[in-house]
């Protein structure tokens, strides 16, 4: 069986003890009635996660870090959900038929199209006709072994070879154009590749979704053709080569990103296995979390032109987001990676894996390239940027040597540059989920009213449906979009509990506001006058926000027969408001 149903993951999450799982991993101490232990998520000195055994989660109220018993072992791990729920069966005694490496769902017709033309291609590459394409990778170093770890294969010229296979197999239009291999127009159906060398690219666990085909005969404007997305193939949800790093990435305990498949496949084939690549698109969120699940280490390895300095930077930002540091193999010369092997080689490049650069250096490497120190504006600028990437640093040791080089660099005080650090760090805090001891008198009454009402929700069904019942939306996003997991939860379910909410969630920011309203140590229990009190200032604000909205339409209307229609409606919300105060 490879579907596991929700009854069946429920029964799995309650059979197992939150605190006996952790307790496996890391020591904790009863305070209260939760207990507290290091959290393994970042660098903790003090106890900062809480274990609640009546809840079944886990949060750590210093880096925000949240979730079930599933959750943590995935973080924990470095492993996906259902590698997390067999580990859970197997502790909790239950037998479960799973596949941690699900291959495919084996009544999609899409994989079996793209297995098949797969087999096609790699089969064409292999023939008297492949001689060319062979000679253009045998060119490019591209050994034999790499062709065949990496499925290279070869779309002939006849533009509908793909297409009468796949039609001689019996498949369907619907299906063979749903793939994204096959267009048509006015005379019919046609390969969306031809005459191309072809790159298969695969989901996570190692299924073909996609292709990338190369140009070799120099014929065509465009060196690439890729598949357009499809429901299968999304660029921003993959990472090229995933599957086969996993073990790899696990033994070395870090992970290489890089660009492009074909730095992968050249670094690979140098005995660099631990490589991944984001196919040329904007490094993301989903890109970082499958990170976690292989290592704490990531090593970014992108081209060295501007673009991918950029681009480095950027994907850098996104990862200390999820409290990874990476350091950076700095590639010379403007190559990219595949270029730089077959210029210095395969151990040249080992050796630059094995000194990476650290993050910090990195950065004020490069915004010093294009500034002027030796002009005030220059100078500004570039002190105002090292701040805020040290400020990120979270190694006290690390951070304070690079104070003093700042300070050696621009010849300011160390004192006055702490003291900028120190402002610049209170404002990166207050963007981050905060602490236990948040101060409330700091919130508005609107956050405070949001905070409160969504506490309860998740303990108490009846104010779930006091909420459906009287309020449309809340104002902050963050707030709101965890209000509308728990509503679709409850309307699915016909219940709340925060453990089986957070099975369902897969966006790590709206799990840290479960962890962060958690911390907040409310009442288990409200009075209906304290409710009625939330959702009252909660109408308050949808009321002001409409009233504020009608006032900037007041501004732009000429005629004043629509100026007297919207202030009758301000005039009646303002009553409206009236009332309930």
């Amino acid at each position: 069986m490879n579907v596991i149903s929700k009854e069946e993951i429920q029964k799995i999450r309650n059979s197992i003890n939150i605190v006996d799982l952790i307790s496996g991993y890391i020591p904790l101490q009863k305070r209260g009635k939760n207990y507290f232990g290091v959290c393994p998520f970042h660098d903790d000195n003090n106890p900062s996660m809480s274990v609640s055994e009546e809840k079944q989660i886990y949060t750590c109220f210093s880096c925000g870090a949240t979730g079930n018993a599933f959750n943590f072992l995935m973080d924990y791990e470095h492993i996906g959900f259902k590698e997390a729920l067999k580990i859970a069966a197997d502790k909790a005694g239950i037998n479960i038929d799973i596949q941690t490496n699900i291959k495919k769902d084996e009544d999609d017709p899409t994989y079996k199209i793209y297995e098949l033309s797969n087999k096609l291609f790699k089969n064409n590459l292999n023939t008297k006709l492949g001689s060319q394409a062979k000679e253009y990778l045998k060119n490019r170093k591209i050994s034999d072994e790499a062709i065949k770890e990496f499925e290279v294969g070869l779309s002939l010229s006849k533009k509908d070879e793909l297409t009468n296979l796949l039609l001689k197999k019996n498949f369907l239009e619907k299906d063979i154009l749903k793939s994204g291999l096959v267009n048509k127009n006015e005379k019919g159906m046609y390969d969306v590749f031809y005459e191309r060398i072809m790159f298969p690219l695969w989901d996570l666990s190692g299924n073909v979704i996609a292709y990338s085909g190369r140009d070799y005969k120099g014929k065509y404007d465009n060196k690439y053709v890729n598949t357009k997305e499809t429901e299968h193939f999304k660029k921003g949800e993959i990472l090229y080569n995933y599957h086969r790093c996993k073990n790899h990435a696990r033994v070395n305990k870090k992970v290489i990103v890089m660009e492009g498949f074909m730095d992968v496949i050249k670094a690979y084939d140098s005995s660099v296995k631990n490589v991944v690549a984001t196919m040329g698109t904007a490094f993301t969120d989903k890109h970082a979390n499958l990170l976690k699940r292989l290592a704490n280490e990531v090593l970014l390895c992108f081209d060295s032109d501007d673009a991918g300095i950029k681009a480095t930077i950027s994907a850098a930002d996104v990862l200390l987001k999820h409290n990874i540091t990476p350091k950076v193999i700095e590639i010379n010369d403007g190559l990219d990676p595949d270029d730089y092997i077959d210029k210095y080689g395969k151990e040249a490049f080992v050796e630059l894996v094995e000194k990476p650069t650290t993050l910090i250096d990195f950065k004020l490497k490069h915004y010093k390239k294009d500034i002027d120190l030796k002009t005030n504006d220059g100078l500004s600028k570039y002190v105002n940027l090292a701040i805020e990437a040290i400020k990120k640093i979270e190694d006290d040791v690390y951070k304070e040597v690079s104070i003093n080089k700042l300070a050696e660099e621009s010849g300011l005080d160390k004192k006055f540059l702490k003291s900028k650090l120190d402002e610049s760090k209170k404002e990166l805090v207050a963007k981050k989920t905060e602490p236990k001891n948040v101060d409330r008198k700091s919130l508005s009454k609107y956050e405070k009213a949001e905070m409160n009402l969504l506490h309860y929700m998740l303990n108490d069904v009846s104010v779930v449906q006091t909420y459906l019942k009287r309020i449309s939306c809340l104002p902050s996003k963050r707030f709101r979009d965890l209000a509308k997991h728990i509503v679709v939860f409850y309307k699915k379910n016909n219940y709340v509990n925060e453990a089986d909410l957070i099975t369902e969630i897969d966006d790590e920011n709206i799990i840290k506001t479960i962890g962060f309203l958690n911390n907040l140590d409310l009442n288990d229990e409200c009075s209906q006058e304290e409710l009625d009190d939330y959702i009252n200032v909660i109408e308050e604000y949808s009321l002001n926000y409409s009233i504020n909205v009608l006032n900037s339409r007041l501004k732009e209307v000429k005629t004043s027969s629509e100026k007297a229609k919207i202030v009758q409606e301000i005039l009646e919300l303002k009553k409206r408001r009236d009332i309930s105060d």
